[in-house]
């Protein structure tokens, strides 16, 4: 297997003593792909400091540990607001999030909304529907949170969300202009290397992989940096907000936003919905749904726009500590 092996000594001699974190040491890498999706070009050089980063997804019991200590609702709890979604029906507006649900009939491609179904009771509890639950999922990735969840439990942990720019240079692990977190190719040796879709999505998964949904946060191997997940299994939220493609080469981008939240005049909206003004945010890593017939973003480069009132069955985060 092409990659780099995680050192645990190399990390202790950082300093990188923080429970559960790993240290990721700064650089200068080539951010983006200029081979695949457009919304990834151009590729350009960025250089980001050191920073410390959760070596996998945030969990359901580490979750949990949050909302009983801070009584946190997440959004996906609470009925919206009417105001924000105008023309809907009111009977419509319940709370709930998007699950994914196999098609029972051939579907097209473009057409997302023939295998995402908003489900009333769904949420992090309840990840399926209001009939499923967590038990025996302590140790998978906590979904149905969105933007401002994962930031609620980020600053309870007195930790941040990563920057895009962050997110992506731990996730290639060392291996600079790999395809992959872990090298070239997608299945080193036959192996799979992360949670991912095999067979023609949305109809049928082989289930090669072992998992129909989320994984547990240790089953596939971590990258050169000591990081799960980083790679399917859960999209994960970054701090960023999203812009249709990546500025060319700058000389350097600091690893702190100047505010996390972003400023308005950086804030993104959907095309396809001008009269919902809900902003975008950076998604980065692809998740157990992403296919070769569908949404190749089971790498490094890959990104997605999210609303950051849209929670799923397949978006998760973790979190950084800056030096």
């Amino acid at each position: 297997m092409s990659g780099l092996k995680f050192d645990a000594r190399v990390a202790e001699s950082t300093g990188a003593t923080r429970q559960g974190m790993a240290w990721i040491p700064g650089g200068m890498f080539r951010m983006g792909s200029d081979k695949h999706y457009p919304e990834e070009a151009p590729a350009h050089r960025v250089t980001v400091d050191g920073f410390w980063m959760d070596q996998r997804p945030v969990t359901n019991r580490h979750f949990r540990e949050f909302v009983k200590a801070t009584g946190h609702i997440t959004l996906a709890e609470i009925p919206p607001d009417p105001t924000d979604y105008p023309g809907a029906l009111p009977h419509m507006l319940y709370a709930g999030s998007l699950v994914f649900t196999v098609p029972a009939r051939p579907v097209h491609l473009r057409d997302n909304g023939q295998w995402w179904v908003f489900l009333k009771g769904a949420d992090w509890r309840h990840p399926y529907g209001p009939k499923s639950s967590i038990n025996g999922l302590d140790n998978h990735p906590v979904v149905h949170v969105v933007f401002a969840d994962a930031l609620a439990y980020a600053r309870w942990a007195g930790k941040d969300l990563p920057t895009e720019a962050e997110w992506e240079f731990a996730a290639r692990g060392g291996l600079d202009g790999a395809e992959y977190a872990w090298g070239n190719e997608l299945t080193p040796g036959g192996r799979h290397m992360a949670n991912t879709w095999q067979g023609q999505f949305p109809s049928y998964n082989l289930n090669e992989d072992r998992y129909p949904r989320t994984s547990p946060v240790t089953a596939f191997p971590p990258n050169g940096y000591g990081l799960c997940d980083m790679i399917g299994n859960v999209w994960e939220w970054t701090a960023d907000w999203y812009s249709q493609q990546h500025q060319a080469d700058l000389p350097k981008a600091c690893c702190i936003p100047e505010n996390p939240r972003g400023g308005s005049e950086a804030k993104s909206f959907d095309p396809c919905q001008p009269e919902i003004r809900i902003p975008r945010k950076v998604l980065k890593g692809g998740s157990h749904l992403c296919a070769p017939n569908y949404c190749r973003r089971y790498r490094p480069a890959a990104r997605h726009a999210q609303p950051i009132d849209t929670s799923t069955s397949h978006i998760g985060f973790r979190c950084v500590s800056r030096a």
